[in-house]
């Protein structure tokens, strides 16, 4: 199962993140071979906003622990953190991107849509246990979760594509994207003309050890 997880930083706390930076990278380090992308998110000034990881789970257990036991959520850096099951409807990771790492501008594009918002506050919250389907999803919740927009025309541009859903993946919740795009604006447009309570739209780069 896929899932999307956005540490979100507390305002503040960037002396911190500094300081745990070895501690973080260690800690994503157990997870290299479960990534779909990773990377930091900021706003138009270069301030970090916070730090998206997707990646391939056994269930939301195991993606609670992962969001939960990361050292700068410990240690109080994050203010709170988006959790979400999610689709990988390009079937690629952010490695096999052809853009590469640096070609042009790179943005996080969020949709939440009009069910329960896909967010997580100060802890993890008790939720219902799903079947052993794959990530693809299987049956009643293949068919519901197809129901999200379909993947935009734009495929060479998009870096990660996939709809937001509930934990036993029969609810579409809304959209997350990282996507190559000349402004804010243009990125905001992989979202097509779906309705949206909500769009979030930052600078984003490729993670991982520097």
């Amino acid at each position: 199962m896929e899932y999307f997880c956005y540490h979100r930083d507390r305002p503040g706390s960037l002396a911190l993140r500094e300081e745990l930076v070895e501690a973080h990278w260690s800690y994503m380090d157990g997870y290299a071979d479960r990534m779909i992308a990773r990377g930091p998110v900021f706003d138009e000034e270069d301030t970090l906003l916070g730090s998206v990881h997707i990646l391939d789970l056994p269930g939301p257990a195991a993606a609670r622990a992962f969001a939960f036991d990361e050292p700068n959520y410990q240690a109080g850096a994050y203010r709170d953190v988006l959790l979400r099951r999610w689709r990988n409807l390009l079937g690629r990771t952010m490695w096999d991107f052809p853009g590469g790492a640096a070609d042009g501008r790179r943005y996080l594009v969020i949709g939440l849509g009009p069910g329960p918002r896909p967010g997580v506050g100060s802890g993890p919250r008790p939720r219902p246990d799903v079947g052993s389907g794959s990530g693809s999803g299987s049956g009643a919740a293949e068919g519901r979760a197809a129901s999200g927009p379909a993947v935009p025309d734009v495929r060479d541009d998009l870096i990660a594509y996939g709809p937001l859903l509930s934990d036993d993946g029969t609810a579409w919740l809304g959209t997350a994207a990282l996507v190559r795009a000349r402004d804010a604006a243009a990125a905001r447009a992989v979202l097509g003309d779906q309705p949206y309570d909500g769009v979030e739209v930052h600078l984003w780069e490729f993670g991982g050890r520097r």
